[in-house]
């Protein structure tokens, strides 16, 4: 029986519009159809406006537009701006809120002929605070956060790709907690004109999907480069195994997971060895955390001042507790110490081409726990490698469990093929 077209992956999409086998008309009606059942359950938009969708669909159909991401529906992280749609930050201090341009990523989106689907859901400025999304897989538990709507709607075959952001761990930890495919770019790689700035010092687009083929192609859509299609005679990649000093906070299935698929890749042929970061980066956590708590409570004064009684607890007691209680000298020393600790990781490539890791501590738990783990996000955030979760394990619980690849800065493409690899080779 033929696979119904909401479930398509992008890069079939643009195969079958691209040569007239399907319409976006068509492709967006099935997406349209699946939220219409799907959504009161899940919960994964914020904005969603059918008509303009189907207006948007028609009109790429009636030009005979083409494009790299020709006719495909993507959701819109609800931090970044869009012209058609409201853009409030997952914040009533900002209900309302309207810009009169697309961000940089969703004018590249739409200019290699992709459809704006509508905004998804995003815990406030994003922060610490769930929304109402649900995770598709078992709605009794979180979806992880903050870019909880993409990943939700992804893993619900509501849209074939999503836009999210990651600061912490914002697009990784869904990704793996609703069995995506999650993708976190080499910092400073994308332009960031239209979303919201956390902390610059962090912050990336993330990018989530059901292949990894998709996030290959969005990401050069996003790039505004020519398609270069991933190679599929890759060789099998030099392994690194980490377990960092984090370990003892991954749950003991998940452990065994990770360590089984370490053995499997071996027996498949890869080169496979076990890593230890240097007892240098041992205050990797500590500085993300300073660095982040530093900028946001200056990104968001106005709101401090001017709506503090409407700010999430967290936030509050957290985060801007740490950036107002951060000196500048403090915060530049931290600054200072991350930046020493890229340089360093730059040149501890020599014997592997991508470290894998857990994606996620545990699977996702019951409840709305959006940040379950922050910890172990931060340290490789800052350091600010390329990632991609990949989803190849099962938990105790059945649900999704996410693996982690690495990259050295700047190594996005080679990540790509393999973390391709390793998938192929662990599912």
């Amino acid at each position: 029986m033929p696979k119904p077209l909401n479930e398509w992956t992008a890069t079939e999409i643009v195969q079958a519009v691209s040569s007239g086998r399907s319409t976006a008309e068509a492709v967006v009606r099935a997406c349209l159809e699946r939220v219409a059942a799907r959504e009161a359950e899940v919960g994964a938009w914020t904005t969603i406006d059918p008509e303009l969708v189907l207006i948007q669909a028609r009109e790429f159909d009636r030009r005979g537009s083409g494009g790299a991401i020709a006719g495909v529906p993507f959701a819109v992280k609800d931090i970044i701006d869009t012209a058609d749609y409201p853009t409030e930050f997952g914040s009533p201090i900002h209900r309302g809120r309207h810009a009169h341009r697309d961000a940089a990523c969703v004018a590249l989106s739409k200019k290699a002929g992709g459809i704006v689907m509508g905004k998804s859901v995003t815990m406030p400025f994003p922060d610490m605070t769930a929304g109402k999304t649900r995770n598709p897989v078992d709605t009794a538990r979180t979806p992880g956060g903050s870019s909880s709507g993409s990943a939700a709607a992804v893993a619900d075959c509501m849209v074939p790709l999503a836009l999210g952001t990651q600061t912490t761990g914002s697009t990784i930890r869904p990704a793996s907690f609703c069995g995506v495919v999650g993708y976190r770019p080499t910092w400073g790689e994308h332009r960031l004109h239209g979303v919201l700035e956390v902390s610059g010092s962090v912050d990336t687009l993330g990018v989530l999907a059901r292949s990894v083929e998709d996030v290959a192609l969005y990401r050069d859509v996003l790039l505004g480069t020519p398609h270069e299609p991933l190679p599929d005679d890759a060789p099998a990649p030099r392994i690194a195994f980490c377990r960092t000093k984090l370990w003892d906070q991954v749950a003991a299935p998940v452990q065994k997971l990770a360590e089984g698929a370490a053995d499997d890749l071996r027996r498949a042929g890869a080169t496979v060895i076990e890593t230890e970061l240097p007892a240098e980066f041992d205050r990797l956590a500590e500085a993300h955390r300073w660095i982040a708590g530093y900028e946001f409570a200056r990104v968001f004064t106005w709101e401090i001042e001017h709506h503090a009684e409407r700010i999430n607890e967290y936030s509050r007691k957290r985060r801007i507790a740490d950036g107002l209680a951060c000196d500048f000298s403090t915060y530049i020393g931290h600054i200072e110490y991350a930046e020493r600790a890229r340089l360093r990781m730059d040149d501890m490539w020599s014997d592997y081409d991508v470290i894998i890791t857990p994606a996620a501590t545990n699977e996702a738990p019951l409840g709305w726990d959006a940040i379950a783990g922050a910890n172990w996000y931060m340290i490789w955030t800052v350091l600010h490698l390329p990632v991609v979760s990949v989803p190849v394990f099962t938990g105790p619980n059945g649900m999704p469990v996410g693996l982690q690849v690495f990259a050295r800065r700047h190594r996005d493409r080679e990540l790509f093929s393999a973390a391709r690899w390793i998938q192929r080779h662990l599912t």
